[in-house]
């Protein structure tokens, strides 16, 4: 019911060419690319290992046995 067609999208992209200029229209596509880049890196990344946060490592050089 409220989709974006083409005609939509024609003047959104008229519109930021005017605000922005043909100049600048490279950079931030390459800024945008790079922030989704960066998003799905980070929510693919596994998350830190509850085991090794709750355990203290040994850190005495001479344990007592």
């Amino acid at each position: 019911m409220f989709g974006i067609g083409m005609p939509e999208l024609i003047i959104i992209l008229v519109i930021i060419l005017i605000i922005f200029g043909a100049g600048k229209l490279p950079e931030i596509g390459a800024g945008v690319g790079k922030a989704i880049k960066n998003f799905k890196s980070a929510s693919n990344e596994p998350e830190n290992e509850p085991e090794k946060l709750d355990k203290p490592e040994n850190t005495d050089k001479n344990p007592k046995a």
